[in-house]
C-alpha cells in the first residue's frame, strides 16, 4: 500500500475528528495541541521509515509549528538543520522524506542550512528571526539543535532594542494594509488579530527570553485580568480560524462573505432579532478592539523598558494631577481614576491640548481598572456632563471623542454605544460596524474644517465654520445611528435617544428639538438627492417643507455629506456631490423666495434657451436653423436639461443628418460624472440596448433622461462613471464605447445578451425584487422604485420589461448601495398617461419574475 497515501487519508480523518470534537464544544486550544501532535508523530515516524535518523541532520519546527499551534490546515514550517555538507545518501534521503510529506497532503515550509547559514539568515531577516525564537526540535542530534538554541539567544542576534523596533514596524506595515474593520478580515494578520497578540509574545521572548505570554505576569509587565483577556481574545480568535479552515478545507484566514454564514453556524449562532452572522461579526470587532488596546499599552511599556534609556520623553507639567510625556497625556497618581469625573477630565485635557495624541501606557492601565470597576454610566454623574458639554462645545473636541471612543470610553459614558460597539450589517455597503461608521463620521465633519479639504468638500468646508453651533451637529452625528440593531425605525428611535439626552443635558428645547429632529432626518436629503428627480420644482419643494429653514438645511446637508462618506470607501464621488449642491441651493433659493411665489417654469425654460442661443450665435449656428430644431422638442427637455447641455446637443445635431444615430460623451465632467447623449430615431428597446453595452463595457450609470422630439427621435441623456467611481476620461474609452454603442443602435436587439458572471461577493446575498409606486404630482406621470439585487445586466433586463409591458420610460435615477440597487424611475403609458392599477401590478409582477430568474452568464 501507498504509505503517504494512507498518511493522507489519515490525516483527513483526523481532520473529521477535529471537527467532531469542535462542533461538540471541545476547547480549540486543546484541538490545536492535538493537530500538533499528529503532525509530530507523522513526521517522527517518518524519519525513522526514511532512515534519517543516522544523518548528522536535525528536524525541527519553527514558526507557528514550533509553538505547538497547528489548525488543521496550516502550513508545518520545518528547518533541516545540518552538520557541514550532506552526503548524496543524505540529500537523497532528505528529497525523499519532503516529497513524503508533499504527497502525504501536507502543506511544508521548509529550508535546509547549516547552523552558521541560519543564524546568518536570522540576521538579516527578523520574520526568520521571529522562527527561530520559536524552534523546537523532533528528531535528530540534541546537540545541533542546542547549537541553534544558545546562537539565537546570544546578545549579538538581535539585541531586545532592535528587535523590539523591528517588530513594532512590521506592525505597523502591516496594519497599514488593512482595517481591523474590513468587512472581509483576516484573522490573522489584521489590526487586532492574531499576529498582535504574538507579537506581544516575540518581544517577550526576546526581552525575558520567556517561552510563553504567561510568564509577563512573574515579571511584572501583565496583570492577571489583561493576560485572562488576552487569552479570551487569542481563543475566540482561534476557533473562528479554525472554523475557517475545516469549512473551506485550506489554510483560509480570511472570513470571506461565502463562509461567514458557515463559520456563524459551525460556531453555534442562530439568527434572532440579529442574524447569526452579525452576532459573530459583532463579537470579532469587539475582540480585535480589545486586542488593538492590549497590545497598543504592552508594546509601549516594552518601549519604556527597551529603548528608554535611549531617549527619554520630554516632561511638561498641565496641572497637579497630569503631565504631558511627549506626545502622551501621563496621570500623576495610579488611583486618580476612583473619581469617575477625573476619567472625562482627562479627554477635556486631552482637547485643551494639540501636543497629546495618546494616553501613556501605566495611565492607560489604571483607566482600563476603572472603566471595569464602574457601576453606573458616567453621564449620570452631573460632574461628567458638564466636562462631556465642554468637550462637545471645545475647537478639539472632535479628537477627545475620538479618543473615547478608542479605549471603550464612549460606551462607559453613553450605554446606548455599547449597543452598537461591533454592530456590523451583513452587506456590501456598510463597510464598517455602527460604532466605526459614527467615529468616521465625526472625523469627516473634523476634516471639514481643515483648510485643505477646501476642494474636495468645498460646500462643507463654508457651512461648517458658519453653523451657529457645531457641537449640535457633533451630538447628531453621535445618534444618528444608534438605535441599528434594535429592531423598528433606527431614525426615530434615535430620535427620541437624542431627545432625552439633550434634556438630561439641559440643552435648551430649541438646541434639543434640533439635535432630535436631525437624528430622525438624517437619510432624507440623501434619499431626495440620489432617489428623486430634482429637476422638478415640486420635489424641491416637498424637501424644502420638510427643511423649514436655511439652519437645518446647513446642518442637514453637512451630516449627510459626513454620513455618506463614512459608509466606505467607495460610496462617495463626485456624482454625489454635484446631487446634494444641488439639491441644497434649489433648496435654499426656494426657501428664499418663500412657499408663496412658486417657481415660474415657462420662464425657466426661456432662460436656459436664451443662454443657449447667445453661445451657439456665438459660435456661428444660424438662427433660423437652431429655431427649427428647438421647435421639434418638447419644454420638457429645456427645464431637464442646462444651457450649457443644450448648447452642446444642439450644435451636433445641427452638424449631423437628421436621420442619422450619434452618441456624443463629453470631455468635460458634468454633474461629477460623464455625460453620454444619444440622438437616434426612437426603436424599440433603446434603453434597453444602451444599459446592455454599457454594463458589458463596465460603465456604471447613475442618471438617465429619456425624452422624443415632437417627431420621434430619442433625446436620451445619462451620466455615467467608472466602476471605482472617476468620470469615464480615457480618449480609447471614450471611442471604444462610442463605437459599440453606434454598433449596437444601428441593429435590432431581439433578445438581451449575455452578461458577466454575478460576482463571488454578491452570491451569498439574497435581495428580494421589490416594486412599489410612489404618489405623482405630475400628471401623466407615475414613479416607482425598484429594489433589487444588483446583477450584471439588471438595468438592460428592466427596459427589456418596460419594452414589453408597453411602458415609456422617461428619467431614472440609480443607486447603487452594496449588492443593493434601489432605483427610481418616472414612467408612463405609450399614450402618455399615468399607469393604473392593472398596469402597475402587471409591470410588478413581470419584473419580479424577470429578475428572479437564474442569471445568464458568460
Amino acid at each position: 500500500m501507498n504509505t503517504a497515501l494512507t498518511a493522507k487519508s489519515a490525516s483527513k480523518q483526523h481532520n473529521q475528528e477535529l471537527l467532531a470534537q469542535f462542533s461538540a464544544g471541545e476547547p480549540v486550544t486543546a484541538l490545536v495541541r492535538q493537530r500538533c501532535q499528529f503532525v509530530d508523530k507523522l513526521l517522527t515516524q517518518q524519519w525513522q521509515a526514511h532512515e534519517l535518523n543516522e544523518q548528522p541532520i536535525a528536524l525541527i519546527a519553527v514558526g507557528g509549528y514550533g509553538r505547538g499551534e497547528l489548525l488543521p490546515h496550516s502550513d508545518v514550517d520545518l528547518l533541516f538543520l545540518i552538520e557541514g555538507k550532506l552526503s548524496k545518501e543524505g540529500e537523497t534521503l532528505l528529497g525523499q522524506y519532503i516529497a513524503f510529506l508533499w504527497d502525504a497532503g501536507l502543506e511544508v515550509g521548509h529550508s535546509v542550512r547549516s547552523l552558521k547559514d541560519t543564524l546568518k539568515q536570522g540576521l538579516g531577516d527578523i520574520t526568520i528571526a521571529t522562527n527561530l525564537l520559536e524552534a523546537r526540535l523532533l528528531c535528530g542530534p540534541q546537540s545541533l539543535f542546542s547549537g541553534l538554541y544558545d546562537g539565537v539567544r546570544e546578545a549579538k542576534f538581535w539585541p531586545a532594542s532592535a528587535f523590539f523596533v523591528a517588530k513594532r514596524d512590521e506592525q505597523l506595515a502591516r496594519h497599514a494594509r488593512a482595517s481591523a474593520f474590513d468587512l472581509e478580515p483576516n484573522i490573522k494578520s489584521c489590526p487586532g488579530g492574531l499576529r498582535d497578540i504574538q507579537t506581544i509574545t516575540w518581544v517577550a521572548m526576546r526581552y525575558f527570553n520567556a517561552s510563553c505570554v504567561e510568564e509577563l505576569l512573574a515579571h511584572g509587565f501583565l496583570e492577571q485580568s489583561e493576560l485572562d483577556e488576552l487569552l479570551e481574545c487569542q481563543d475566540y480568535l482561534w476557533r473562528l480560524r479554525f472554523a475557517l479552515h475545516l469549512i473551506s478545507g485550506r489554510d483560509e484566514n480570511r472570513l470571506l462573505f461565502d463562509m461567514q454564514r458557515q463559520v456563524a453556524e459551525l460556531l453555534g449562532y442562530k439568527d434572532a432579532t440579529q442574524l447569526a452572522v452579525e452576532q459573530m461579526m459583532k463579537r470579532y470587532y469587539r475582540t480585535v478592539r480589545r486586542v488593538m488596546e492590549l497590545n497598543q499599552m504592552l508594546l509601549q511599556l516594552f518601549k519604556r523598558a527597551t529603548l528608554g534609556h535611549t531617549k527619554a520623553l520630554e516632561i511638561q507639567p498641565i496641572d497637579e494631577e497630569y503631565q504631558r510625556r511627549g506626545s502622551f497625556i501621563e496621570s500623576l497618581a495610579p488611583d486618580v481614576f476612583d473619581d469617575p469625573a477625573e476619567i472625562m477630565k482627562l479627554f477635556l485635557l486631552v482637547a485643551r491640548n494639540s501636543n497629546i495624541k495618546g494616553i501613556y501606557a501605566p495611565t492607560l492601565r489604571s483607566l482600563r481598572r476603572a472603566r471595569r470597576a464602574l457601576k453606573a454610566p458616567l453621564m449620570d454623574d452631573p460632574r461628567c456632563r458638564a466636562v462631556f458639554l465642554e468637550i462637545l462645545r471645545h475647537p478639539r473636541g472632535i479628537t477627545s471623542l475620538s479618543l473615547m471612543h478608542s479605549h471603550g470610553i464612549m460606551s462607559s459614558y453613553l450605554p446606548a454605544w455599547r449597543n452598537i460597539e461591533g454592530q456590523m450589517q451583513f452587506d456590501l455597503f456598510h463597510a464598517y460596524t455602527v460604532d466605526e461608521h459614527t467615529h468616521r463620521l465625526l472625523m469627516n465633519i473634523e476634516r471639514f474644517s481643515q483648510a485643505e479639504q477646501k476642494e474636495e468638500f468645498p460646500l462643507g468646508s463654508v457651512l461648517i465654520n458658519q453653523l451657529p453651533k457645531k457641537g449640535l451637529l457633533v451630538l447628531a452625528a453621535i445618534f444618528h445611528d444608534i438605535a441599528k440593531g434594535r429592531g423598528g425605525d433606527h431614525s426615530k428611535l434615535g430620535s427620541a435617544d437624542a431627545q432625552a439626552f439633550c434634556d438630561l443635558h439641559g440643552l435648551n428645547k430649541h438646541d434639543g428639538r434640533l439635535v432630535s429632529w436631525l437624528v430622525e432626518n438624517h437619510l432624507v436629503m440623501s434619499v431626495t438627492a440620489q432617489r428623486r428627480d430634482i429637476s422638478d420644482p415640486d420635489v424641491v419643494a416637498e424637501f424644502a417643507d420638510k427643511v423649514r429653514d436655511a439652519i437645518h438645511l446647513s446642518y442637514l446637508y453637512c451630516l449627510t455629506v459626513a454620513d455618506i462618506c463614512a459608509t466606505n470607501e467607495k460610496t462617495w464621488n463626485s456624482w454625489k456631490g454635484s446631487l446634494l449642491r444641488d439639491l441644497y441651493f434649489s433648496t435654499q433659493r426656494v426657501l428664499a423666495r418663500g412657499k408663496e411665489k412658486p417657481v415660474d417654469i415657462r420662464g425657466r425654460v426661456r432662460e436656459h434657451q436664451a443662454k443657449a442661443k447667445r453661445e451657439l450665435l456665438r459660435r456661428g449656428i444660424k438662427e433660423k436653423s437652431l429655431d427649427l430644431l428647438w421647435q421639434r422638442f418638447k419644454a420638457d427637455y429645456f427645464l431637464r436639461h442646462q444651457p450649457n447641455q443644450i448648447a452642446w446637443h444642439a450644435e451636433a445635431i445641427l452638424k449631423h443628418k437628421q436621420d442619422e444615430a450619434f452618441v456624443l460623451i463629453s470631455k468635460h465632467t458634468t454633474r461629477g460624472g460623464t455625460e453620454l447623449f444619444v440622438y437616434s430615431p426612437d426603436k424599440p428597446k433603446l434603453f434597453a440596448t444602451v444599459m446592455a453595452v454599457l454594463d458589458n463595457k463596465n460603465i456604471n450609470v447613475h442618471d438617465a433622461s429619456i425624452m422624443n422630439s415632437k417627431d420621434g427621435y430619442a433625446l436620451d441623456s445619462f451620466v455615467i462613471l467608472e466602476q471605482d467611481g472617476s468620470p469615464v476620461s480615457q480618449i480609447s474609452r471614450i471611442q471604444g464605447l462610442k463605437k459599440a454603442l453606434i454598433k449596437a443602435l444601428s441593429t435590432d436587439m431581439t433578445k438581451l445578451p449575455k452578461f458577466k458572471k454575478l460576482p463571488r461577493q454578491m452570491k451569498p446575498f439574497n435581495v428580494p425584487t421589490q416594486v412599489s409606486f410612489l404618489p405623482s404630482r405630475k400628471q401623466g406621470t407615475s414613479m416607482m422604485e425598484l429594489i433589487a439585487l444588483d446583477s450584471p445586466g439588471l438595468l438592460a433586463k428592466v427596459g427589456d420589461i418596460f419594452y414589453r409591458c408597453k411602458v415609456t420610460l422617461l428619467a431614472a435615477k440609480i443607486t447603487t448601495i452594496g449588492e443593493r440597487a434601489e432605483d427610481f424611475f418616472i414612467l408612463q403609458t405609450a399614450e402618455g398617461l399615468q399607469l393604473n392599477e392593472t398596469e402597475q401590478d402587471e409591470l410588478s409582477q413581470a419584473l419580479i419574475q424577470a429578475l428572479s430568474e437564474p442569471i445568464n452568464e458568460f
